[in-house]
């Protein structure tokens, strides 16, 4: 990844943290996407599984909910804070999304072998701060963590 791209992906990828935020300062799971074509933001969201009271509202489902319609997403790519579970990994292989940037998967391992398996390039940045706001979520909040993913 040269110079240029990286400044990219953690300019959008600030973007996801501060869905996560978002998410967050709702009473929420720290977790945000943004999904981009051509350099522009398509559609941003966060995960809001205990806001609306929806199981399978993740980041990423939130934000290509919020992207409607867009016909092909071959052209895109989708960020997100934390690495994609099985479900949102399957979305994005199921669209067709060639790229997802990842800001950690120190918290949760995720789906990253099952979206390279079929075609998906995954870049993990490992970002300190994405880590320490998952690492302080779960520690407050073991047991809506594990609901989150399916492991209580």
């Amino acid at each position: 990844m040269n110079e240029k791209q990286n400044v990219e992906h953690l300019n959008f990828m600030r973007i996801a943290i501060e869905q996560a935020k978002k998410s967050r300062s709702e009473g929420g799971i720290p977790i945000g996407s943004v999904l981009v074509r051509d350099g522009m933001i398509v559609a941003k969201g966060h995960n809001k599984r205990v806001q609306e009271k929806n199981p399978i509202l993740h980041g990423e489902m939130d934000c290509l909910n919020n992207a409607g319609r867009v016909g092909s997403y071959k052209e895109c790519t989708i960020y997100s804070t934390l690495m994609p579970c099985y479900m949102c990994g399957g979305t994005i292989v199921q669209f067709n999304i060639p790229k997802v940037i990842v800001g950690e998967n120190v918290t949760f391992e995720g789906s990253k072998e099952f979206m390279e398996s079929h075609g998906v390039e995954v870049i993990n940045m490992q970002l300190p701060e994405c880590i320490a706001m998952m690492q302080e979520f779960i520690q407050k909040n073991p047991k809506l963590w594990f609901e989150d993913i399916g492991d209580l």
